[in-house]
């Protein structure tokens, strides 16, 4: 069996026994890639270490976290192959630090969803479906990954229910929607319709391609809308922080309410965005007068 093969198998096993594991698949894809490169048919230490602090820039945590992953796999893997060697624990000391979310002010959301509106864009989609999604995680409290698994078949409109499936520790709930949240919601709707026509994912917020935004792409395009806003922050952020996260803006409403808020009251002034250069409605924008 080649680590290829091993490692299609153990995913299989482990998503049988309910876990996820988007990450560690892609990473330790990754890994067995970069083991075909250093001709090695077998896990090694030494060789499993190297690669874990490939990137740089990054905290000891980031080379911790992907070491663990190969050490899981390689624990697994050596109960078939005794030669498969077992990188020890804590090789890499490191513990994640977070930082303290920055606690958006109504102006500050305000400039978020204007640099959001000014995104470059082919079709009007993407700035939209950006202050939509900003919208959504200040009156909502969602988490970003949970706002980016939206089907359409979990956003009702007409009742005003998000139901979210199986998230952080495999919990599912339902969101209620304030009425002006769930307008907004539909105004969206109609919009990447009209400028989708053929959409090639369920997916409730799309790209302009139609399929549903990656992770790593919704973290780095707030990223540089972030930045970009970074002139209307009222405070600054945290020493050694240059840009707020994705999931900071659920922070504000946490911190202000702990529960479901209207869209208009982070939405005081409709805004054009992009589509309307092509007669499509606009959606109201977190922008106070």
């Amino acid at each position: 069996m080649t680590l290829r093969q091993a490692l299609l198998q153990y995913v299989t096993i482990r998503r049988a026994l309910g876990t996820k594991l988007a990450e560690p698949e892609r990473t330790l894809g990754q890994f067995v890639s970069f083991l075909e490169r250093e001709h090695s048919s077998r896990i090694a230490t030494a060789l499993a270490l190297r690669w874990a602090m490939t990137p740089q820039g990054v905290q000891r945590a980031t080379w911790a976290r992907r070491l663990s992953m190969v050490r899981k796999f390689a624990t697994w893997l050596n109960a078939f192959d005794s030669q498969t060697e077992v990188p020890p624990r804590r090789l890499i000391p490191g513990r994640r630090r977070r930082h303290r979310p920055h606690i958006f002010t109504d102006a500050e959301i305000g400039c978020l969803m204007a640099q959001a509106g000014r995104l470059r864009s082919s079709t009007g989609l993407r700035p939209l479906t950006y202050m939509t999604l900003i919208g959504l995680l200040v009156s909502t409290g969602l988490r970003p990954g949970e706002a980016l698994t939206l089907d359409r078949s979990d956003v009702d409109l007409e009742n005003g229910i998000l139901s979210i499936r199986q998230t952080k520790f495999g919990k599912s709930r339902f969101v209620p929607l304030d009425s002006s949240t769930r307008q907004a919601l539909q105004r969206y709707a109609e919009q990447r319709d009209a400028l989708c026509l053929r959409p090639r994912s369920s997916a409730f917020l799309l790209t302009e391609r139609g399929k549903r935004i990656h992770g790593g792409a919704a973290r780095r395009t707030f990223a540089a809308i972030s930045s970009s806003a970074s002139s209307c922050r009222a405070r600054p952020l945290t020493p050694g922080v240059t840009t707020a996260a994705c999931r900071d803006p659920r922070s504000k409403l946490s911190r202000a309410t702990g529960c479901g808020s209207s869209w208009t009251t982070i939405c005081r002034k409709p805004l054009p965005c992009i589509g309307t250069a092509l007669k499509f409605p606009s959606i109201w924008m977190a922008c106070r007068e």
